[in-house]
């Protein structure tokens, strides 16, 4: 069949083209299913969506994606990718091999899997996990696709958190640490999926994130170290798409989750990380007998990809520090570098950077940078090789206008701090998008509390924002009081 490609201005995240439902029953399929364009003696494969007043009979829509299609083409079925197939196999619980995983993870890069066909993939691999050999596998052909990045010194040093943990800004306090020591430390970091504000959200406050390859290279040359969004470069890029397939049903296979990591560790050129596993209630790790086996699966395949891996088993039943939410955590970063901040926040960022020092075989005392005040000197070189004011302050943040504070029922004890519901309330206040929504809290846990005493206030850019967390905050229970008699039953 022939139709005239026209242009139409919609943004998708996938190669989308619209067909009048007419041409589409001619041709024979339905929304989701690919058709082959042949233009210019290139073929490409569109994902179809229906229409019967969008587009006419006998015209394509093309979205800003397929931009360059345009005037008569041929259009016809696409087959459908052996991947499919590899997919299904892992939904009947059948272990994949290499082959058909490096097919799956190229038909993810190269755009050949519908949404609904990527959702298949995640949901067979939380549904049935991943054997070692599958995640080693999966880790290799993850890193292999996209760019990768190498390093004229032969140890580069990097620093990861599993996440679930609300406020836990530890690597922008850890970075410059370790830049401080001697250690080159290119951090590229995500921004948030499921939390209230990611590092690369955080850093946004205090600077720019986005660089190329060759910039990330220049300012690591310069200072030490880097604070970037790793979103900005394609390293393991197939690892992006999968988590935002994971994203809305807030999953995160141990498997996927190990290839995740370290796809991107290995194509950015790491030869010795600490990850930050933490565990309890809450986080999502919730026993330390499933983090030590966490623990051990990351030291198996880091092995396997010549990394060496260091594991910090960490508390994980309570946000890190008080404030969460992109301004918010900045400011204590900021006010930790300083020599004040949280004190939480302050030791887990001390004993990762010692570990790092430890397994890179670095005599240096990660307490004695960050009292000396170096680190902050290293963190402004890294602001203003970034874009940002060195000279920034914590005073010089200012949270959302709009806020609400929580007050406790009873007199009390603290006895826990949802931290999921810590960051589902943040975002609904608009975190991290309002670099200003999020939650500060102002007791933690194991803190008496006095009715009517301050136990967390809401920050918002808007009112109907603030209204939507408020309106969250009534109905369920993110701050737990207890009476000091039932708190000992709660922690028994």
């Amino acid at each position: 069949m022939q139709l005239v490609a026209e242009p139409i201005d919609i943004g998708t995240r996938s190669p989308t083209v619209i067909l009048n439902e007419s041409d589409a029953a001619e041709l024979g399929v339905h929304a989701l299913e690919r058709i082959q364009l042949r233009h210019d003696n290139r073929t490409t494969i569109g994902i179809v969506e229906l229409t019967d007043e969008l587009v006419s009979e006998g015209t394509l829509g093309v979205t800003r994606r397929l931009g360059h299609i345009d005037g008569t083409i041929d259009v016809s079925v696409a087959p459908q990718p052996n991947s499919v197939y590899y997919i299904r196999k892992k939904l009947n619980d059948i272990e994949l091999e290499r082959h058909e995983l490096s097919r799956i993870v190229r038909d993810i890069y190269e755009e050949r899997l519908a949404d609904v066909e990527l959702g298949a993939y995640v949901s067979a691999t939380y549904t049935n996990g991943l054997s070692m050999e599958e995640t080693l596998h999966l880790t290799e052909c993850m890193a292999d696709v996209g760019e990768s990045i190498t390093w004229d010194e032969s140890i580069i040093a990097d620093k990861h958190s599993i996440g679930g943990v609300a406020g836990n800004r530890v690597t922008p306090i850890l970075v410059p640490i370790v830049a401080a020591a001697g250690l080159k430390i290119p951090k590229t970091s995500s921004r948030a999926v499921t939390s209230a504000a990611g590092t690369a959200d955080t850093m946004e406050v205090l600077c720019d994130v986005e660089f190329s390859v060759e910039e990330i290279r220049n300012i690591v040359g310069e200072t030490g170290g880097c604070l970037v969004w790793g979103g900005a470069v394609n390293l393991s890029p197939v690892d992006d798409r999968i988590i935002r397939a994971e994203t809305p049903l807030s999953i995160d296979p141990r498997g996927q989750l190990i290839a995740s990591v370290l796809s991107k560790k290995k194509s950015a050129g790491s030869t010795h990380v600490v990850v930050d596993i933490p565990y309890g209630e809450g986080a999502k790790v919730e026993s330390l007998a499933e983090a030590r086996e966490l623990a051990e699966d990351f030291n198996r395949v880091g092995s396997h990809l010549g990394i060496a891996i260091e594991c910090a088993i960490t508390n994980g039943v309570a946000p890190v520090g008080r404030g969460v939410g992109p301004v918010l955590e900045a400011r204590e970063v900021l006010a930790t570098l300083a020599g004040g901040g949280p004190n939480d926040l302050r030791v887990k960022a001390i004993r990762l950077a010692d570990l790092l020092f430890e397994s890179a075989g670095v005599d240096a005392d990660a307490a004695e940078i960050l009292d000396s005040g170096t680190a902050r000197e290293t963190f402004n070189e890294i602001l203003a090789a970034q874009n940002g004011d060195p000279d920034v302050t914590a005073a010089d943040l200012v949270p959302g206008r709009h806020t609400h504070t929580v007050r406790a029922d009873r007199d009390g004890v603290v006895t826990h701090i949802n931290n999921r519901l810590v960051n589902e309330i943040a975002r609904r206040a608009g975190a991290p998008r309002d670099a200003g929504a999020g939650i500060e809290l102002h007791l933690r846990t194991g803190d008496m509390a006095a009715e009517g005493e301050s136990l967390f206030t809401i920050h918002a850019e808007s009112p109907d924002k603030l209204a939507d967390a408020v309106d969250l905050t009534e109905r369920v229970e993110m701050v737990r009081v207890r009476h000091p008699d039932e708190a000992l039953v709660d922690r028994v």
